[in-house]
């Protein structure tokens, strides 16, 4: 592939790095980049197909001339009522609700830059990325599952991390904004104009964990637009496109591969609650969508094992994409033969580059490989990590990535960016790849990683940052973080500690406690501990991991034996 972009320097500017001029103007000079913001892209769709329905919830039907509506109003009423002003950043804590899209779009056409949290996020997690881009506003659902997600904003406010809260769906906190009075004021104010930055950020995505310093990608306007419409083309969505996601939707999975790329197409969405099984297949029965873009190996194989699927007639979908992780072949055999589902796999990032493999591929392509990158100008390297040379098709080694929507550096993160962007804008990955040559095309593998990130299911899981909480119990003298293989969530959290003399060990129970306590979110928490009296070291005198991820993956083999 070319590697013939522009090695100037990047330009940085208040910890924003960004495209340099030669590559801007390559990328617009070759169609990719339009020259128009995000907004002024989504508002183009919203009138192309202002009388097909575009968002399904359990609650709402909307079309794109309704969905716009509400759009607009939380946009003018939010500047209006609330003292945020464009170019302000502001966080979401939203389950998949309506108001959820209405309020990320909203700020959008506000001017305003998203800051796509989730609301699986503790408040440690939270506080940390406010602080970390600024944030002075916060949107949140009184009504998320139990209710945990109002003392978090209330924290927040009182110790002035953000200056305003908006509340969604029923609850109120003192000192914050209705979403309802906001919806109300923006009915009835003049019309928003702005006029923004395309080389500003449009959206900021949480890159994995949240560890002392942060990995937030910088989405820009162009880049992030551009990613979404084709992921839209390379998958073929049209007006008749219906997609099922079931994932939260304000990862950059939910904005990039689900909402923003529905609506340029002109498809729709129908946005589930949630991925309990029930759910999706009540969705199956009422809206018959025939694309699901994202399914996790867990919710495949959860949709396997559910007696209701053996009733539903799944011959309608068009394309049902798992990503997240590798799909274990057998699991993809059963899919055909149960339910006659053909799986296609996927592998993308926060920071750009998506590869899947392609409609009507082989299932030498399909069950093997997660295929090729969604844009010709995407450039895909499979380096030697230690000496930076490209290595032959077949071989293991790093995946590097560069495009026209993958970022050339991470906010306010100079250390991160200098161990993870090469001069020339490539994004080492930091996963092991190789690339296949199959019936004359390249396509990819993900083999394996080389940083120490747990693969949870879809949610990533940084053993530093579990590690440096664990190692604030007073009684702890080590800790490692490892993988442990699951057959349904591909890997969960183990924790091998050391206790200091004389202390009783730690359970999983009061360990979580420990680490619940000091915000850490749920699906973080250790799933087993495994105490021990010493931790194997490599000999650099680092804990060796592997050691341990052998050791737990030999204990878990023998237990299920």
């Amino acid at each position: 592939m070319s590697h013939d972009l522009d090695h100037s320097s990047l330009a940085v500017d208040e910890g924003l790095v960004s495209y340099p001029a030669a590559v801007v103007e390559r990328y617009r000079a070759q169609g990719c980049w339009a020259g128009r913001s995000l907004p002024d892209q989504l508002a183009a769709a919203f009138t192309a197909h202002a009388d097909r329905v575009a968002l399904v919830t359990d609650e709402v039907r909307w079309t794109y001339a309704e969905l716009e509506a509400e759009v607009r109003a939380f946009a003018r009423g939010v500047i209006a009522t609330t003292g945020l002003r464009p170019g302000d950043r502001v966080m979401f804590q939203m389950g998949n609700v309506a108001e959820t899209a209405v309020t990320y779009l909203g700020a959008l056409f506000a001017g305003l830059v998203p800051v796509c949290t989730l609301a699986q996020h503790g408040s440690r997690e939270i506080e940390l990325l406010a602080r970390h881009v600024g944030a002075r506003g916060l949107i949140t659902q009184a009504d998320f599952r139990d209710g945990r997600l109002l003392p978090i904003a209330e924290s927040l406010l009182t110790d002035g991390v953000v200056d305003v809260v908006v509340v969604v769906r029923g609850g109120s906190l003192a000192g914050a904004a209705d979403y309802r009075e906001i919806i109300a004021a923006g009915r009835d104010s003049t019309e928003l104009e702005f006029d923004p930055d395309l080389a500003g950020v449009a959206v900021f995505q949480l890159s994995g964990g949240t560890t002392g310093l942060p990995k937030v990608a910088p989405r820009l306007h162009e880049e992030y637009a551009y990613n979404a419409r084709q992921w839209a083309a390379a998958l073929g969505w049209t007006q008749d496109t219906t997609v099922l996601y079931p994932l939260p939707l304000m990862h950059n999975a939910g904005i990039a591969l689900a909402l923003q790329p529905t609506l340029f197409a002109g498809a729709t969405i129908v946005l589930a609650a949630n991925a309990d099984i029930d759910v999706i297949l009540d969705l199956f029965e009422a809206e018959h969508p025939n694309t699901l873009p994202l399914v996790p190996p867990a919710v495949a194989i959860r949709l396997l094992e559910a007696p209701r699927s053996k009733n539903i007639d799944f011959g309608g979908i068009e394309q049902f994409i798992v990503g997240g992780q590798k799909l274990a072949i057998e699991v993809a055999r059963q899919l055909r033969d149960d339910l006659m589902i053909d799986v296609r796999q996927m592998f993308g990032m926060a920071e750009g580059m998506f590869l899947v493999t392609p409609d009507g591929a082989g299932e030498d392509v399909r069950f093997h490989t997660v295929g090729s990158p969604i844009s010709p100008l995407d450039e895909v390297r499979i380096v030697d990590p230690s000496t930076g040379q490209d290595l032959p098709e077949g071989e293991l080694g790093e995946l590097w990535a560069r495009g026209p929507y993958t970022i050339r550096g991470y906010y306010r993160a100079q250390q991160h960016n200098s161990g993870c962007f090469t001069d020339g804008g490539f994004y080492r990955t930091g996963d092991l790849a190789r690339a296949h040559r199959i019936g004359g095309e390249v396509y990819y593998s993900i083999d394996g990683r080389i940083k120490d990130v747990i693969n949870r299911g879809v949610e990533k899981v940084h053993a530093e940052e579990v590690e440096e909480l664990i190692l604030e119990h007073p009684e702890v003298e080590n800790a490692a973080i490892v993988a442990m293989p699951d057959a349904v969530l591909g890997e969960r959290v183990c924790a091998y500690l050391v206790m200091r003399s004389g202390t009783e060990a730690l359970t999983v129970d009061t360990l979580g406690r420990h680490l619940s306590g000091l915000g850490l979110a749920k699906y973080k928490l250790p799933e087993r501990v495994e105490v021990r009296d010493s931790l194997p070291l490599s000999n650099v005198g680092k804990v060796a991991r592997k050691e341990l991820r052998d050791e737990i993956a030999g204990l878990v083999r023998t237990e299920q034996a």
